[in-house]
């Protein structure tokens, strides 16, 4: 599943092309992707103008001059196609400016976009809940002291709820607690505070290195270019189970699941 910095580069390479440009078509090629395509789509998006792009968690947003905003989750498998050579079948969601097309590919159709009212974003349900995003001023040690105050759940699994920070996903979970050396089975409540100063900047530090580099290529993701992501190169832990440890001499990388997902760590050097 693409996660935020995957979400972050699509949301970058779009907007390149696609911000303060007008939409003259819209073309939806069936009723569906996980969920319907809101009946006033087609009406709403032709002709409105592209006001700015933006990302909340792991959802795209794309507002317009006419007060609505295209929310995209890109499911599994979802990418955005610019300009693409040839229509696919696949190509649920067409938006076409004067010099540009910009095809919604989702083979599995795990994706869906949905048509909202600006002001009221951060009233959607889906949103509202949601904890502040790890690269915005909203993260910080003394939020995750609180929020961990007292939880017996291991601090990995936490991390992944949305609503203590959000838009974290497994990979980054996984890297960001090596770099500051965290057993991600402790129970959250007894993180301390030392430890959770070296987590913060370890969350924004994986983050943004993979966004630079474009994300992480697992499975089907490219960049709306079709360039591919090359974080992968880098994991430290994740997918490396029984490598050496990158940090420590002697250490393993071991995998444990948690909470139905796979958990990569160096037991010697993260406590």
């Amino acid at each position: 599943m693409p996660e935020l910095p995957e979400v972050e580069t699509t949301v970058r390479g779009l907007a390149r092309y696609l911000e303060g440009e007008r939409i003259v078509r819209v073309a939806v090629n069936r009723p569906d992707m996980r969920r319907p395509f809101p009946p006033e789509l087609v009406q709403m998006l032709t002709g409105a103008r592209v006001t700015g792009l933006a990302r909340r968690a792991k959802f795209g947003l794309i507002h317009t001059d006419r007060d609505r905003t295209l929310v995209f989750h890109l499911g599994m498998s979802g990418r955005w196609r610019i300009d693409p050579e040839g229509a696919d079948k696949h190509d649920h969601l067409v938006l076409e400016t004067a010099d540009h097309r910009f095809a919604l590919n989702d083979a599995r159709r795990f994706g869906w976009v949905d048509l909202v009212a600006t002001d009221a974003l951060d009233s959607v349900p889906t949103f509202a809940a949601m904890g502040p995003e790890p690269l915005g001023p909203g993260l910080s040690a003394g939020h995750l002291l609180r929020a961990l105050a007292g939880r017996k759940q291991a601090i990995k699994l936490l991390l992944l709820d949305q609503r203590i920070v959000a838009g974290l996903g497994n990979i980054y979970v996984c890297e960001a607690l090596f770099r500051a050396r965290i057993d991600p089975r402790k129970a959250g409540g007894r993180v301390s505070r030392a430890a959770l100063d070296r987590l913060v900047p370890a969350i924004r530090e994986v983050l943004e290195q993979s966004i630079a580099d474009g994300g992480s290529t697992l499975r089907d993701y490219a960049r709306p270019d079709g360039e591919l992501g090359y974080f992968a190169t880098r994991f430290d832990v994740y997918g490396r189970e029984g490598e050496s440890c990158r940090r420590c001499e002697g250490g393993t990388v071991r995998r444990v699941a948690q909470g139905g997902r796979s958990t990569w760590f160096c037991p010697r050097c993260q406590r």
